[in-house]
C-alpha cells in the first residue's frame, strides 16, 4: 500500500520506523501504524480500532489509545483536537495546519506556508514556542 505521500508502506518497513522512534514493534502496534499510515485520512481512535479489528479482532480499545499516545509522545504522529470530544490522529508530523469541516467531521491539511501568523503574545518567562496549530473550522454556506 502507498502512504499519503505516495511511498509504498509495508508492515516490515513500519516495524523499522517504530524501532527508529524507540518503540517496540509489537504486532498490534505495527497493525495500528499500518492502518494509520496507509490511509489518506485523519482518523479517530475508534476508526482505527474498527480498521485493525477488521483484520485481527483481538485488539482492545485501551491498546489503540495507549499506542496512539505512545506514537504522539515519540513524535511519530500528531494529535489534532478539534473539540474536547473529537480527536484525530495525523500521520504527518511535519508542521502544517488544518481545515475542519463541522458538517462532515472531516479534517484536511493546509500547508504550513499557506498561513502567516504574526503578533503572538509574549511568552511567560523561561518558555519557548514548541509549535502553533491552526484549525480553520468550515461549514457549507448553503
Amino acid at each position: 500500500m502507498k502512504s499519503r505521500c505516495g511511498h509504498f508502506i509495508t508492515r516490515e518497513g513500519l516495524a523499522g520506523v517504530l524501532r527508529a522512534h524507540g518503540i517496540n514493534p509489537t504486532r498490534q502496534r505495527v497493525e495500528i501504524a499500518f492502518a494509520l499510515f496507509t490511509r489518506a485520512a485523519h482518523l479517530s481512535a475508534d476508526q482505527l480500532l474498527a480498521i485493525v479489528n477488521d483484520r485481527h479482532s483481538e485488539t482492545s480499545k485501551a491498546t489503540v489509545y495507549n499506542t496512539l499516545n505512545l506514537f504522539v509522545a515519540r513524535k511519530l504522529i500528531r494529535e489534532v483536537i478539534v473539540d474536547p470530544n473529537k480527536v484525530f490522529y495525523d500521520p504527518n508530523p511535519a508542521p502544517h495546519h488544518h481545515f475542519y469541516n463541522v458538517d462532515s467531521g472531516e479534517l484536511q491539511d493546509i500547508e504550513a506556508d499557506a498561513i502567516t501568523i504574526s503578533g503572538l503574545p509574549a511568552l511567560p518567562e523561561g518558555m519557548v514556542t514548541e509549535e502553533v496549530d491552526v484549525i480553520v473550522r468550515i461549514r457549507s454556506g448553503v
